[in-house]
């Protein structure tokens, strides 16, 4: 993997992109068990990291996986806030370099993702954002401990984000408003699901096409 901060201009623009062209749709599954702010909040902090692509581009990747956490933090609202934020801020506490292997990546984002779950008091099967970041964290792992090609590996993580976020549909809300409804939680898609893999695709597509 020789992917750079220098491409994160690149990844931002195509979440951004992704992130607009289903925003109805994803407020509607918001407003169907939750607030209905959750687009409004995540493209707040979207634009801030539109607005600081230059300068993280620029970056090394501990530091500019800093300042992706800090940005989040302080701009987008709600719980999703301050999951991205550890999320990103565990990637730059636990990377050693600059440098990225697929292997030392997935390491690293498996940290993360379980640094979430800390900070969420959360797990898989609770109708929140994990059950497509854990899915996915595992998944890259494996592909990449078995030496598969990246080609390979962002197919593995686009289908497992979408097993991911299929899967909240049939599960009982346990965390967030959404654990208000009870069982009227069941039949629905979680939004905050939605959007991580409306991301990771996004991510994934941008990674492929630039050969990285």
């Amino acid at each position: 993997m020789t992917l750079t901060p220098a491409l994160f201009p690149a990844l931002i623009s195509a979440i951004a992109e992704t992130i607009t062209e289903q925003a109805d749709a994803v407020t509607e599954l918001d407003q169907a068990i939750g607030d209905g702010d959750h687009v409004f909040n995540l493209q707040r902090g979207i634009q801030a990291l539109q607005a600081a692509a230059p300068e993280i581009s620029g970056l090394d990747w501990p530091a500019a996986w800093q300042k992706i956490g800090m940005l989040l933090m302080s701009s987008v609202g709600g719980a999703s806030g301050s999951l991205y934020a550890t999320l990103f801020i565990n990637l730059a506490k636990n990377s050693k370099d600059s440098t990225l292997s697929v292997v030392e990546f997935a390491r690293l984002f498996d940290l993360a993702v379980t640094a979430v779950k800390q900070r969420g008091k959360a797990d898989a099967g609770e109708k929140t954002m994990l059950d497509v970041l854990i899915p996915v964290a595992v998944k890259l792992q494996q592909d990449a401990a078995a030496g598969l090609t990246l080609a390979e590996i962002y197919a593995d993580v686009r289908a497992s984000a979408e097993a991911g976020v299929a899967a909240t549909r049939d599960m009982l809300a346990t965390k967030g408003r959404a654990s208000f409804l009870g069982e009227r939680s069941i039949g629905h898609i979680d939004a905050g699901a939605k959007t991580a893999q409306l991301m990771i695709a996004a991510v994934s597509s941008v990674l492929a096409q630039a050969g990285e």
